[in-house]
């Protein structure tokens, strides 16, 4: 029997690599989307390791040891975010306490858009349609009316039908849609508060091992490919703290430049609201919107006329305007090397498999995954793909 030619021999088996390929990747995505919480807790303890990790080496060089070190820097850290915390429950506290005033306020402009849309839609219903006129429902002739007492009185009693009534059977409703909801996401709830509570242990032994870590991840490599992972892991610690620390002060600035303007307008609670506007504002593709409905909410209650509204969104609008294109590209830009394409890929991808965190991690989940292709020779193909 005549055998196969080569090209032939080979097509099977390039089929099952790719079929193969295309397992492992199912694979990789199922891993990811189930062991979400998992990996964000891991990858956002390593985030904030890498930005504690300067002040735990300035430490060190004043011969402080690096497990205290560590200790003092992650102490530092849980207190900066006890205060912000309890400041921010402070202000939410009054902000609950005043809802009833919202509440009523918004009331208020829902009625009056009601209205104004009823009015709308009968100014267009007499242009279209002019002759149409509601005509009184003509009265009944004299004559026809004493007929119809006559066959009424004519008519037995027990020939009149009586209408069955049917009572009616109201079901209890045990639980409210938001019971519901609190109770369906009850178990996500808790899950994501117990792997939170892992973080500061994590960033304390990240930072504590951080020279033991490094040495054993490059113990797994050998001669220019031990040279090339010391390179990617160097970059991907530069790339990850300049995009966090750049974003942050951004955000700083933001939030302060807005809260300032929100007092000199007298909007109440100008801290809240220009700290979550100027958080918000750096979220990609939506931060504009975003950033204008906390301000927006917060000046229902005072503000009565359009040109008010129009003036907070010019302030967010402006601010949001000038630091993205003035500001981050100086702070980001030589870092972050990554093309709109990339990015709009990244922000789906992520925001599909792990929702709002997703959409946070996913721009230095894929710099820091370009800052990989660009040390490894084999694929620097594709980090010049994702590069602008």
């Amino acid at each position: 029997m005549a055998s196969l030619p080569k090209p032939l021999r080979a097509v099977p088996r390039e089929l099952r690599d790719y079929a193969g390929a295309i397992v492992a990747l199912g694979v990789v995505v199922a891993i990811l989307y189930y062991g979400r919480v998992f990996f964000i807790t891991s990858l956002m303890a390593m985030m904030v390791a890498f930005i504690l990790e300067p002040f735990v080496t300035l430490l060190v060089r004043i011969r402080l040891p690096r497990s205290l070190a560590s200790f003092v820097v992650c102490a530092g850290a849980v207190l900066v975010v006890y205060l912000i915390g309890l400041y921010t429950y402070s202000q939410t506290a009054r902000l609950v306490a005043d809802l009833p005033n919202y509440s009523q306020r918004i009331g208020q402009l829902v009625e009056k858009v009601r209205q104004k849309a009823e009015s709308v839609e009968q100014s267009v219903s007499q242009l279209l349609s002019p002759s149409r006129r509601q005509q009184p429902a003509p009265l009944p002739a004299p004559a026809e009316n004493s007929r119809k007492k006559r066959r009424t009185a004519e008519t037995p009693f027990s020939s009149i039908p009586i209408p069955t009534v049917i009572p009616e059977v109201r079901i209890h409703e045990e639980s409210s849609p938001i019971q519901d909801f609190i109770s369906a996401r009850l178990g996500s709830f808790y899950q994501i508060a117990l792997m939170a509570s892992f973080v500061p242990f994590l960033v304390y032994f990240m930072l504590s091992w951080h020279d033991h870590l490094r040495r054993s991840f490059l113990q797994f490599f050998q001669g220019e490919d031990r040279s090339a992972a010391a390179r990617s892991l160097q970059g991907i610690a530069d790339l990850v703290r300049a995009f966090v620390v750049g974003n942050s002060l951004l955000g700083l600035l933001l939030a302060a430049v807005s809260a300032f303007s929100f007092w000199m307008i007298h909007l109440p609670y100008p801290l809240l609201a220009g700290s979550l506007s100027g958080i918000l504002s750096l979220v990609p593709y939506v931060g504009l919107p975003l950033a204008a409905l906390p301000p927006l909410f917060l000046s229902l209650t005072v503000f009565n006329s359009i040109s008010a509204y129009v003036l907070v969104i010019a302030l967010v609008s402006v601010y949001h305007l000038l630091a993205l294109n003035l500001l981050y590209p100086k702070i980001l830009g030589s870092r972050v090397h990554l093309n709109p394409l990339a990015i709009t890929f990244s922000l789906m991808l992520w925001g599909f498999l792990w929702d709002a965190a997703g959409l946070v991690l996913a721009i230095p989940m894929t710099a820091a995954f370009k800052a990989v292709c660009d040390n490894v020779k084999g694929l620097r193909p594709l980090g010049k793909f994702l590069g602008d």
